[in-house]
């Protein structure tokens, strides 16, 4: 329903045309696969693949689309993360209609949009897990036991345990709930 209604809001604007909208993340990739959209919004939280892999994986495939994150999450380690996935935008939720069109116009022209406070706040705290440190994190925090975690990895249990270890240390936590709490609300997960 959100989808949609932000669909319609933008084809308002009459110089802007929703190409496809995708109900998950790996729709999402294959529409920006298939139609090379100028402006591409994703959201941070889309099941299958986050908004965040996913502009990761167009920056690796060299795509030539342009990506925004249009999400509610106003975390700095979000942030950081989506600008080393090469997006050119993040935008709330919360903002008005004619301040995301406007986002999307400067972003389609070649510039940026981003939260001036939001960045300032990105480069105060980095984020100290390692990619793979996040993977194994997340899916604890799933619920995953460390051998399904392995299996799905594709690594030992005890390289699991260690990954686990490491992150729950550098966050300063008891334990890979804790761990995973923190690390989801400074957006590093």
């Amino acid at each position: 329903m959100i989808r949609g209604a932000l669909a319609a809001l933008l084809e308002i604007e009459g110089d802007m045309e929703v190409v496809g909208q995708a109900a998950n993340g790996i729709e999402a990739l294959d529409l920006a696969e298939k139609t090379r959209p100028e402006v591409f919004l994703l959201d941070i939280e889309m099941p299958g693949m986050t908004g965040l892999e996913v502009a990761a994986e167009i920056q690796r495939r060299k795509l030539p689309v342009k990506v925004a994150i249009l999400t509610t999450f106003a975390r700095a380690g979000y942030l950081r993360r989506a600008l080393d996935a090469g997006v050119t935008g993040y935008l709330l939720k919360d903002s008005p209609a004619t301040k995301l069109a406007k986002a999307i116009r400067l972003i389609h022209a070649g510039g940026r949009s981003i939260d001036p406070d939001l960045a300032a706040e990105a480069w105060t705290e980095a984020d100290p897990l390692t990619d793979r440190e996040r993977q194994v994190l997340r899916l604890a925090s799933e619920g995953q036991s460390s051998a399904e975690i392995s299996d799905v990895l594709h690594l030992s249990a005890g390289t699991v345990r260690n990954y686990l270890s490491e992150a729950i240390g550098k966050l300063g936590a008891a334990n890979r709930t804790e761990a995973a709490r923190i690390a989801r609300q400074r957006g590093w997960l």
